[in-house]
């Protein structure tokens, strides 16, 4: 693991911006400084396979948590998938996936989707501009 306990890894054909000090300072308001976090952005096709493998759903998906221990998760964000739904939510590319890397962290903080979440992850992308 890096100093800043995020590890970005891009599995995809594509490049895209991307920002590790952002991406840093949101895993660490959520879950802190000593959680070690693997971000990986996959292909649909990989998304897909896991998504199927873990929920039971057979199409990619836009993001994934995996916690793997106490202190340590993963998340995987598909940035095809991220980008064809930005525009749905009235988002850019960058800040869409920024809100899926919030949505992901409070999953792995073992938060479950509803009102609470929604406002936590609300919170955050006001404290950070997204």
């Amino acid at each position: 693991m890096q100093k800043s306990g995020i590890s970005i890894i891009n599995k995809t054909k594509g490049t895209f911006v991307k920002s590790e000090v952002l991406f840093s300072s949101i895993k660490d308001k959520i879950l802190g400084k000593k959680y070690d976090l693997s971000l990986v952005f996959i292909p649909p096709t990989k998304s897909r396979e896991l998504n199927y493998k873990f929920r039971g759903k057979n199409k990619p998906t836009n993001v994934l948590s995996f916690p793997l221990s106490k202190n340590s998760g993963e998340i995987f964000i598909t940035p095809s998938v991220a980008k064809k739904e930005a525009p749905k939510f009235g988002k850019t590319f960058n800040a869409f996936v920024a809100q899926l890397l919030i949505h992901g962290l409070f999953h792995l903080k073992g938060m479950e989707h509803g009102g609470r979440m929604e406002r936590a992850e609300a919170k955050i992308q006001k404290h950070f501009g997204i």
